[in-house]
């Protein structure tokens, strides 16, 4: 796809997506959790909408239940997760989300721990596994719960290519 192509499939997508935003913690609160209010003021600053906020505990069957869940609503287009996707034993926001994806798109896992190398935290990058994909037609994108990594992703990725996402998801075959 050459960026003649890019620009005109950016150019056919809807003007906003209504976004889910969740934290994945045992311990922040929805007064403590910066990355989540960071997430919700630069999504709503590019104009997207956000149709709902929550935290959930670090539990697998829970994350599952949750990004099922979300994914059936019509009021949520793109569920948007922070935390939980490190490699420490409690970290199973990757596994949850990744066994629900109906197809996943490697490419944002990839450049977020490019971009989180060259411009962030050098090596460390390796210890991120942040993963975005479809459940159904709704765009699922998680990523570290730091605020740095969710501006980064927010800014770099998600926030200039989300109605590109959203476009290719309502496409007609």
């Amino acid at each position: 796809m050459n960026m003649k192509s890019v620009d005109e499939h950016r150019s056919q997508a809807p003007a906003t997506v209504s976004c889910m935003v969740v934290t994945v913690s045992d311990t922040r609160t929805k007064e403590t959790d910066t990355g989540g209010q960071l997430m919700i003021s630069l999504l709503e600053k590019a104009g997207y909408r956000i149709a709902d906020y929550t935290i959930v505990a670090d539990d697998y069957e829970g994350i599952r239940e949750l990004v099922h869940a979300a994914s059936a609503r019509p009021d949520v287009e793109a569920l948007l997760l922070t935390g939980g996707t490190g490699i420490s034993p409690r970290d199973t926001t990757y596994e949850a989300v990744s066994s629900l994806l109906d197809k996943e798109m490697p490419g944002f896992g990839e450049i977020f721990r490019y971009l989180s190398y060259t411009e962030d935290i050098g090596a460390a990058a390796i210890l991120s596994r942040a993963i975005a994909g479809t459940v159904g037609k709704t765009a699922v994108f998680s990523m570290p719960g730091s605020r740095g990594a969710v501006k980064l992703a927010l800014e770099k990725i998600i926030v200039p290519e989300l109605r590109h996402v959203m476009r290719e998801i309502y496409k007609k075959e």
